[in-house]
């Protein structure tokens, strides 16, 4: 353990030496020493000298990188990062930029924004780039053909492999973006694939059609992207092709972008999950953390205005038998925790599982089982625990299957309601833990004190 401490010291010290070094070859003006720190960094690390550096020293930063190094930089920035970047660094570079940018990162960082916004990006790019990302925008977010990009080489099967090889080398700006070669006809459909290794392991002239993989397994450009990184996962492509209903070949996904996909997604699902709704990350002002935290927040304190409705109908009973709200906090609290176990357990799953009515079924049953489990082995628990204490065998029994009841239907909803949002084509994360608690807390109060008043009269 004192081995790591010691290593992460050294490690943050260091971080925070470079950051000197940056702001003081900054401040001095030396643009060649700037240039050979930079250098010497991983694209990640200049990301994160970037967002670390204070605001007044940003644009001479960006100023005295190329453009091929803040290309690569946009890639490590938020939405509001990148914008502000190209904010920062002018029409002419941002031109430059937005050229060199994968289409679809390009389409991913131009949603949502305003038209305005958008026309003063695209104002200087090449005609054919523009046309290509307005074409990716025009599919449905979060599908194949809107997170896929066009630079992939195709090639006819009636090319030798010599001439697939040169065809390749007159094409090196794509060769790092993509890991397979896509035979088509002269219609553009997609007929066969050949990899690097089939290229370099056939006679230079053998004829692609003798070497290629026919019916290679693609995606249709509707499909949503999360069964496409499911589809890579599965069967460990380095890319997948995207293809129209008639087999055109429109695109590519490959392993990197499946990897920004479950990045984002996770994002997603997390902020949903807590309920935040927007990004949050370390450096958020804590005034914008909180103006993003707010509605969720204020939708379920309305929804937990319930809870205390529920409790004063209850009013006679509370005041019949005190010892009640004792064990009140603890209903509530123990349906809504079994309720976002089984939220988080879903969830998890359909990330990585093609569900089918028998899955789902299934799933239901193995936690309708986990609930009653938990809740005799809780009930039984906290009901001996009462009986001790008041030395009410009623009050045992009232608390005991109270939570025995709320466990089991905590566990339910749980997962009954992210099935049901994802059977509707909605992102089950939107049933975030802070919905799933609040509406267990009203239920397991109304099963608690409904039970209590049903026994009232041995209870009194």
């Amino acid at each position: 353990m004192g081995l790591f401490q010691k290593e992460d010291k050294k490690e943050t010290l260091d971080k925070v030496q470079l950051e000197r070094a940056i702001i003081r070859v900054l401040n001095e003006g030396k643009k060649e020493k700037f240039q050979e720190i930079i250098h010497a960094l991983e694209k990640y690390e200049i990301a994160s000298q970037y967002k670390e550096l204070p605001r007044k020293r940003r644009s001479l930063f960006l100023e005295w990188l190329t453009i091929q190094e803040l290309t690569d930089l946009l890639r490590y920035l938020s939405k509001d990062e990148q914008l502000s970047v190209l904010e920062r660094i002018g029409p002419d570079r941002s031109a430059e930029i937005l050229h060199k940018m994968q289409n679809n990162d390009l389409a991913f960082l131009l949603t949502g924004l305003s038209k305005s916004k958008i026309d003063d990006l695209i104002a200087k790019m090449r005609r054919e780039e523009l046309e290509s990302i307005l074409h990716i925008m025009d599919y449905p977010p979060k599908t194949a053909g809107r997170v896929m990009t066009n630079r992939y080489i195709p090639i006819s099967p009636q090319v030798s492999v010599i001439e697939a090889e040169q065809k390749l080398k007159a094409f090196e700006n794509l060769a790092h973006f993509i890991n397979y070669l896509y035979v088509v006809d002269e219609e553009k459909r997609l007929i066969g694939v050949v990899t690097f290794r089939d290229l370099l392991l056939a006679d230079d002239h053998q004829l692609v059609s003798d070497i290629m993989r026919t019916e290679p397994i693609q995606v249709d450009v509707l499909t949503k992207q999360e069964d496409v990184a499911k589809l890579i996962g599965r069967y460990d492509f380095e890319a997948v092709p995207v293809t129209t209903g008639d087999n055109i070949l429109v695109g590519t996904i490959s392993g990197d972008q499946v990897l920004d996909i479950v990045v984002r997604e996770a994002d997603e699902d997390i902020e949903m999950l807590l309920a935040s709704g927007k990004s949050i990350d370390f450096r958020t002002k804590p005034f914008v953390a909180a103006r993003r935290r707010l509605p969720w927040l204020i939708l379920l304190l309305f929804i937990g205005l319930v809870s205390g409705s529920i409790i004063s109908k209850f009013e006679e009973t509370l005041n019949a038998v005190v010892a009640l709200a004792f064990f009140m906090p603890m209903i509530a609290g123990m349906t809504g925790n079994t309720g976002t176990q089984s939220l988080a357990v879903v969830v998890r799953g359909l990330a990585s599982e093609e569900m089918t009515w028998k899955k789902t079924l299934k799933l239901v049953a193995r936690e309708m089982v986990v609930g009653v489990t938990i809740g005799i082995t809780c009930g039984s628990l906290i009901a001996i625990i009462a009986y001790f204490w008041q030395g009410s065998m009623v009050l045992g029994f009232v608390v005991g299957i109270s939570l025995l009841a709320t466990l089991i239907i905590g566990t339910i909803a749980g997962t009954v309601i992210p099935l049901l949002l994802n059977k509707f084509n909605v992102d089950p994360a939107v049933a975030s833990g802070p919905l799933i608690t609040t509406l267990n807390d009203i239920l397991s109060l109304l099963i608690y004190f409904g039970i209590a008043t049903m026994f009232l009269e041995q209870l009194s």
